[in-house]
């Protein structure tokens, strides 16, 4: 594992948008492989990588039309174009500002009437594109990645789950009320992420501080699901300084030491 510390929220919003923009940019398109695919989440934590992928795009540095997308997760109940669907929120601070062909963009279907045949349609769409190449995530306060909640399965697949009520109450901050936070989500599961050729976790701010020690510092659990990653064969963590507050000081040296260099 991979653990790159910035300063602050902006350096790492940075930082991993230009290696996405590395990876988009290195790839060369092929009959065999025509898209490089990307898994990509919601929530405050990756809106600076996408601030800074729209920056990118409207430089003339960064084109999206070899790019297809999925998404980790979304909201049981909520239209497309409820204001706060994740299909609403990726268009708005993403999709509405580059150029990626729509037909690429792939979501989970909160209002699917089957969410179990969706769930298994969305892993097999995966599979048919031939699979993730690099998955962008970030984590909650209590570990989990997507919305594989404490006590989920490590080789769990997409599928329908209970949201807990700390899940609820954090991410209440994007509605008006917490009594409009939906209950049940669809979500990649802990086995989808792990299957991607690369793993690159967003972690920021002093109350991750405890998830990103579970993460790096501890055993594999699943009660804190981030913590999979560990036997990844390519996973990075981006992190600023705040979120390090738990970690052991010998550890945050030594990942400092690796990325200077020394």
């Amino acid at each position: 594992m991979r653990l790159v510390i910035k300063d602050n929220n902006d350096q790492v919003g940075e930082f991993i948008a230009n290696y996405i923009c590395s990876k988009i940019n290195a790839f060369v398109p092929s009959e065999q492989k025509k898209y490089i695919v990307l898994g990509l989440p919601t929530g405050s934590s990756p809106l600076p990588v996408y601030k800074r992928l729209v920056a990118l795009h409207k430089e003339g540095r960064l084109s999206f039309k070899n790019v297809v997308t999925f998404n980790m997760d979304e909201y049981v109940g909520l239209q497309p174009g409820h204001p706060f669907s994740y299909h609403h929120f990726m268009h708005e601070n993403l999709f509405n500002h580059i150029d990626i062909v729509r037909d690429n963009i792939h979501i989970l279907c909160g209002v699917a009437p089957d969410p179990v045949a969706e769930c298994a349609r969305y892993e097999q769409s995966i599979i048919d594109h031939g699979g993730i190449d690099l998955f962008l995530g970030g984590i909650g306060v209590d570990g989990h990645i997507a919305f594989n909640e404490p006590g989920s399965s490590l080789s769990s697949r997409t599928r329908l789950k209970t949201l807990t009520k700390d899940t609820i109450i954090v991410n209440s901050r994007f509605f008006e009320r917490i009594d409009q936070v939906p209950t049940r989500a669809l979500t990649v599961g802990v086995g989808t992420i792990m299957d991607a050729r690369e793993v690159v976790l967003i972690i920021t701010g002093h109350n991750k501080a405890m998830a990103l020690y579970k993460t790096v510092e501890e055993g594999i659990s699943h009660m804190w699901t981030a913590s999979a990653l560990q036997m990844h064969k390519k996973a990075m963590i981006v992190c600023d300084d705040a979120s390090t507050d738990e970690l052991k000081v010998k550890t945050v040296r030594y990942f400092k030491d690796v990325e200077s260099g020394l």
